[in-house]
C-alpha cells in the first residue's frame, strides 16, 4: 500500500498545495481589492463631492513601515534557518543512531540544508537592508512621529 500511495501523495504535497495556497491567497486579494473599488464607486455616486484622496488614504490598508518589513525577514531568517539547522543535526543524530537509512537521510539533509541557506538569506538580507535603508528609515520615524 506505501507503495503506491507514496509517488502520488509527494507530487501532491510537493507541488499542489503550495501552487494551491498562492492561487488562494492572490484569489483574496483580488477579491478585497474588487470590494474597495465597488466600496468607493458607491460612496462616489451617493456623495460627489467627497475627497477621494482621503476616502482612498482612509480605505487602503495601512502600509508596513520599512523597519517592520526587515523585522518580518529577520523573524522568517530566524526560523527557516533554526527549523534547517534542526534538521540538519536531526540527520547526523538519526544517521549515527541507525534508526534511519538511504532516502530519509538523505531528504532531511537536502530539505535542512535548504532552509538553511533560505535562512541565511533572510539574515544577509536584513543585515544589508539595515545598513543600505538606514537614513530611510529614519526619515520614515521622524515623519510618523510628525503626525
Amino acid at each position: 500500500m506505501e507503495d503506491i500511495l507514496v509517488p502520488i501523495l509527494v507530487p501532491l504535497i510537493t507541488f499542489s498545495f503550495p501552487i494551491l495556497f498562492f492561487w488562494l491567497y492572490y484569489r483574496n486579494e483580488m477579491h478585497q481589492a474588487n470590494k474597495r473599488t465597488e466600496i468607493i464607486l458607491a460612496a462616489i455616486e451617493k456623495n460627489p463631492d467627497v475627497d477621494i484622496a482621503e476616502f482612498l488614504q482612509k480605505m487602503n490598508p495601512k502600509q508596513k513601515l520599512l523597519k517592520e518589513k526587515l523585522l518580518s525577514r529577520l523573524l522568517w531568517g530566524c526560523i527557516t534557518g533554526f527549523i534547517g539547522l534542526g534538521l540538519l543535526i536531526g540527520s547526523v543524530f538519526a544517521c549515527y543512531a541507525g534508526g534511519w537509512q538511504g532516502d530519509e537521510i538523505n531528504f532531511m539533509w537536502i530539505t535542512g540544508a535548504i532552509l538553511l541557506a533560505i535562512g541565511i538569506a533572510f539574515f544577509v538580507n536584513y543585515y544589508v537592508g539595515k545598513k543600505t535603508l538606514a537614513k530611510e528609515m529614519e526619515a520614515e520615524t521622524n515623519n510618523m512621529n510628525k503626525k
